[in-house]
């Protein structure tokens, strides 16, 4: 049992450089997008329709998550 653990905290300290690029370039890419779409927003003509909008498909997909609704699949 000793040997499966340390071969697991082997892996995690292996794979740790990894886990750090990997988060900071998913992190980088969401405040890359974040910012486009708030430079976006503040040029649209109607923002609050957009934030409207917004708030309108993720109050669905919360209540039909809630409801149980779900997709057909093939």
């Amino acid at each position: 049992m000793a040997l499966l653990a340390a071969s697991t905290v082997e892996r995690w300290i292996v794979l740790a450089p990894a886990i750090v690029v990997g988060f900071g370039i998913v992190g980088g890419v969401l405040i890359l997008l974040g910012r486009a779409f708030a430079a976006t927003v503040r040029e649209s003509g109607h923002p609050r329709w957009i934030v409207a909008g917004l708030v309108g498909i993720a109050g669905a997909v919360v209540l039909l998550t809630y409801l149980g609704v779900e997709l057909p699949r093939e």
